[in-house]
């Protein structure tokens, strides 16, 4: 079996790993996410030592967005207009086959996510799914009759308008270019702004969480009704 890298790039840490599929993962490492230059500089490292132990086939990024994961465009690769400081416009996949020398495989961290699923967990023997992730951001990652949804550039799940009734919840969204939108509403930093408290620290009966099952069930309700996974 082909030995292959790959990177989770997360917009809090890294996470890098070698195998040959989730039952054979040969070694792991995770850091922080920094500037540009030294978080990837730390992912090159990694991968640079642990080839010399024996080479590797390609690698694959699933990477925090927005994205471009078109291999057609010039900016394939690139980390585009993120909010994430200091990120905007680094071009990610190219930094890293450049130094390596290997094919680069690259996609949105919910894309490669759903891609795992597909092929070794909750959506095997599925075709058409989503996957959402919900923590620090909020997105999604589709399969539609066994192809991944990319679109113009790819989907944004997690910043579609939901019906906010705003006498039961005031609060104006954490989203920095919606406010109100899913994410916004429904991700880690909208309960710790209108908690005053991360949401891993509020118990299991605070009113919190049938407000949080609410948005999670409007998110869901349209796509299902979009894309009828």
């Amino acid at each position: 079996m082909p030995l292959f890298g790959g990177i989770e790039a997360g917009g809090t840490k890294f996470v890098c790993a070698i195998g040959t599929g989730p039952d054979d993962l040969r070694t792991e490492t995770r850091f922080p996410t920094t500037t540009p230059e030294e978080t990837i500089g730390q992912a090159v490292a990694f991968f640079k030592e642990q080839a010399q132990k024996e080479p590797l086939a390609a690698i694959g990024i699933a990477s925090f967005g927005p994205v471009d994961p078109n291999p057609n465009s010039p900016t394939f690769g690139y980390i585009t207009t993120t909010p994430k400081s200091g990120w905007a416009h680094t071009n990610l996949a190219g930094t890293v086959s450049r130094a390596l020398g290997i094919p680069v495989g690259f996609d949105t961290d919910v894309n490669g996510a759903a891609l795992g699923e597909q092929h070794w967990g909750a959506a095997l023997g599925l075709d058409t799914f989503i996957y959402l992730t919900i923590g620090t951001g909020l997105g999604g990652g589709g399969l539609v009759n066994g192809r991944l949804v990319h679109g113009l550039i790819h989907p944004e799940m997690g910043h579609v308008r939901l019906p906010h009734d705003w006498a039961a919840d005031p609060y104006a969204g954490a989203c920095p270019y919606h406010g109100d939108c899913f994410e916004g509403l429904a991700a880690g930093p909208a309960l710790e702004g209108r908690w005053g408290q991360r949401a891993e620290t509020l118990p299991l009966d605070h009113p919190a969480w049938a407000l949080e099952a609410h948005y999670l069930a409007l998110g869901l309700v349209n796509f299902v009704c979009t894309l009828s996974p």
